[in-house]
């Protein structure tokens, strides 16, 4: 039979772009890769690709460490051609002097990270209409000289949640976010969804805490930097008897993974355990891998790579790239350490339910679509 589940409506982001423009910090942190040999923008023969991070830094273990590695990725395919650097942002206000740091170096292209940084690069690319723009994280601009790079998570998080549904012993499991934006919000009401799914399917009570998608509640960090947050949030979902924690916060999920790591420390046992965001969490975070039942993946390194080549190849054209489950563009992680404790017929029904997604027969609801 054919299973369809609603899809809401769209979430305003103008609130969130103004609250975001009217934070207030320190002065850039500018720093080069060491792999940049072109400090002054431009040299004969070379393009230079340039990177603004989010505040999450370069190290983040998620979007800005993954955006950066794209970068590098695209030098590394045409290393005679391509030079890349980034500024780091340690504040919102970083994020305007940051890009036009990078204008006054004539970069080949500057690709922004996160959907804080919409307006700053809009801001950019209006005045500067020769100059090419790429942002990770929003929907399309007017503005032709911007490419943006956006991943419709909702569909590998409806797998994550089905898949952390399947794997609860205790029948409650955990999800929180960084920022209550709609690209945090877009991966936490997939996975609710593919709890409430799972229930349906198995005739199951699984609960979520942290995130309701029908009413867009739940818990937030504010921030995608305080791991010591991130830490006693999970905590208290442990306490509460979640015993599989999804953080959709960046680098503040290693607090996450140090709450689960201490918790299975504590009983002597692994009964806690969990789904890293973003990137493969046993590549980024190889330390926490072996709590990592899967990671629910967007897959930004290819997307930043092929957006740096394109300008250096001079095709690009600016628009919009979604990835989508149908084109790998998001996607679960192999299970790593758990290839052999996932049941064999849950992982046959992840397969199925990703089928489904792609057909269309399944359209998990969000209100925060790309």
């Amino acid at each position: 039979m054919r299973q369809t589940i609603r899809v809401s409506a769209v979430l305003a982001v103008a609130a969130l772009l103004t609250a975001a423009c009217g934070s207030s910090g320190k002065s850039p942190s500018s720093t080069s890769s060491s792999s940049s040999s072109s400090p002054s923008g431009t040299t004969a023969g070379k393009f230079l690709g340039c990177m603004v991070t989010d505040t999450g830094g370069i190290d983040d273990k998620s979007f800005n460490a993954s955006s950066y590695q794209g970068m590098l990725e695209a030098k590394a395919a045409d290393p005679g051609k391509v030079t890349v650097k980034y500024l780091q942002s340690t504040s919102p206000a970083d994020y305007a002097s940051n890009i036009s740091a990078f204008l006054g170096q004539k970069c080949g292209i500057i690709v922004t990270v996160g959907f804080l940084m919409a307006q700053a690069t809009q801001s950019a690319a209006k005045a500067n209409s020769s100059s090419k723009f790429a942002i990770v994280d929003y929907p399309k601009f007017p503005q032709t000289n911007i490419d943006s790079l956006t991943f419709n998570t909702v569909q590998d998080g409806f797998l994550g949640g089905y898949l952390a549904a399947g794997m609860s012993k205790t029948g409650k499991v955990a999800t929180f976010g960084g920022q209550k934006l709609p690209t945090v919000t877009i991966y936490m009401d997939g996975f609710w969804d593919g709890v409430q799914y799972y229930n349906s399917q198995h005739h199951t009570k699984v609960t979520v805490l942290g995130w309701n998608e029908k009413t867009q509640t739940g818990e937030f960090t504010n921030s995608f930097t305080n791991l010591t947050l991130g830490q006693t949030i999970t905590q208290q979902f442990i306490t509460e008897g979640a015993d599989v924690i999804f953080p959709v916060a960046g680098g503040v999920g290693l607090g996450a993974a140090k709450a689960v790591q201490n918790a299975d420390n504590t009983a002597g046992s692994q009964k806690v355990n969990m789904e890293w965001v973003d990137t493969d969490g046993c590549i980024s975070a190889a330390q926490y891998c072996k709590y990592f039942i899967t990671s629910v993946e967007k897959g930004i390194q290819t997307a930043v790579k092929n957006a740096v080549l394109s300008a250096a190849n001079k095709t690009f054209t600016g628009g919009a790239y979604i990835g989508t489950l149908a084109n790998g563009g998001v996607a679960l992680a192999p299970y790593h350490d758990f290839a052999t404790k996932v049941p064999a017929a849950l992982q046959a029904e992840i397969n199925t339910v990703k089928a489904a997604i792609i057909s269309g027969k399944i359209v998990p609801a969000t209100k925060s679509p790309v």
